[in-house]
């Protein structure tokens, strides 16, 4: 078998990959359609040792490198049409395989969505729809006169890779300064975008809306804390579709208690989804999503296409744009 699908949940592979790319796969990399798990390569490796091209999704099984030595001898690269790879990559890496994302694709509804919450954010959509919906359209109306609309105001954004970029870039049709925290981010580049770098401190202190797009590692973990929260401006929101394991999540119940003025969209938490006693579901300024800013109902086809792309341009030997090294790994989310 010249390539396989490789995923614990075999439904996923259909789902991610239509059948005309499963077909396509099939025409132009021999792609066996059958869905292979990890249990199926460790009970037959022999039957794997030819394998030079994986294609996966979410539910793709991590592997030591001794195993990937034994059962994937020839592979030569892991195709992801999802996002992270963080879980499993780096034994493959090390082992000589290319490693392709789809995290750019993944991106694209993650930056709409989060653009979107940032234009309603700045209007009080949040805070004045609450009591509208109640009927008490008189506190609404008093509420949404403390918001700025988005003329002018000041965005703060928390992470200039693939996802900060993209919601940068969206927000370039409306009239908005944009403050960037991101210490990876070249001054060159910060330019170009037409951002203004600065600190932690000062784009809390500043900033009407603050979105997190920060990796997920350890460095960043328990990063955004009560000192930062207690910044915000009046009638400010924080936005979380990174990770829920970068706010230290007391201190944010802390400060939404404290200030019924703020506003947090929390698309994740720690843990995901909240244990039941969570203070977040007794606080009405606190607005909960299950996760759902990433690629969803079809949006999810957009992922396999880029990395059928990524795999036509790797066996050419065309300059290919989402492959993921080591190092990478270390800013990645």
């Amino acid at each position: 078998m010249k390539a396989i699908f490789l995923n614990n949940n075999p439904k996923t592979i259909e789902s991610v990959y239509p059948k005309a790319l499963r077909e396509q796969l099939a025409a132009e990399a021999g792609l066996d359609p059958s869905v292979r798990t990890r249990q199926d390569t460790l009970d037959s490796p022999e039957a794997f040792a030819g394998t030079e091209f994986i294609f996966s999704t979410w539910g793709m099984p991590a592997y030591t490198e001794e195993e990937i030595k034994a059962v994937f001898p020839s592979l030569r690269a892991v195709f992801y049409a999802a996002g992270s790879v963080q879980g499993f990559a780096r034994p493959f890496i090390r082992c000589g395989a290319a490693v392709f994302s789809a995290w750019a694709a993944n991106a694209v509804p993650v930056a709409e969505f989060t653009a979107a919450q940032i234009v309603l954010s700045c209007k009080g959509f949040w805070a004045s729809s609450r009591y509208a919906s109640r009927g008490d359209f008189s506190t609404g109306r008093s509420l949404f006169a403390g918001y700025p609309g988005c003329f002018g105001q000041k965005i703060g954004i928390i992470g200039a890779g693939m996802v900060g970029s993209l919601v940068i870039e969206r927000l370039k049709s409306y009239r908005l300064e944009v403050l960037v925290f991101d210490p990876f981010l070249p001054d060159g580049k910060a330019a170009e975008m037409n951002v203004r770098k600065c600190s932690l401190r000062e784009l809390f202190s500043e900033c009407i809306v603050v979105s997190n797009h920060l990796a997920n590692n350890s460095e960043t973990r328990g990063m955004l804390d009560y000192d930062l929260f207690r910044r915000m401006p009046p009638s400010s929101t924080f936005i979380n579709t990174g990770r829920g394991a970068q706010v230290v999540e007391a201190d944010l119940v802390r400060i939404l208690t404290e200030r019924k003025d703020i506003t947090a969209l929390l698309d994740v938490t720690d843990p995901e989804p909240p244990l039941k006693d969570s203070p977040f579901f007794a606080l009405e300024n606190c607005i909960l999503s299950p996760h759902i800013a990433g690629s969803s109902g079809k949006e999810v086809e957009r992922m396999a296409e880029y990395m059928v792309k990524e795999y036509q341009s790797f066996i050419k030997g065309d300059p290919v744009k989402y492959r993921v090294t080591e190092q990478m790994l270390k800013t990645m989310a």
